[in-house]
């Protein structure tokens, strides 16, 4: 397997994860900020206040995006194994 093999082989395991990655961490990114706003505009110090509503936006785009999740890391791993001849030589 040559260089180039291996850095397209990895480039497309990193883009992989970073798609599969992207809605739950946007999720997280905009509960995150909105409650930081709400934070400060009510003075509120707890820390559970954050917390909370941050875990509970991260398990509802994990549970609304894994059908396409799934279809994503099906798709990459049909083309991996497809190509699997290419990376054995």
């Amino acid at each position: 397997m040559t260089i180039a093999g291996v850095v397209d082989l990895m480039r497309g395991a990193l883009l992989t994860t970073f798609w599969l990655s992207l809605p739950i961490l946007a999720a997280g990114f905009v509960i995150g900020i909105v409650m930081s706003l709400i934070q400060i505009l009510t003075s509120i110090q707890d820390s559970g206040f954050n917390a909370v509503p941050r875990l509970t936006a991260f398990l509802a785009a994990f549970v609304l995006s894994m059908p396409w999740m799934l279809g994503k890391l099906i798709s990459y791993t049909e083309v991996l194994f497809g190509d699997l001849g290419k990376f054995a030589r």
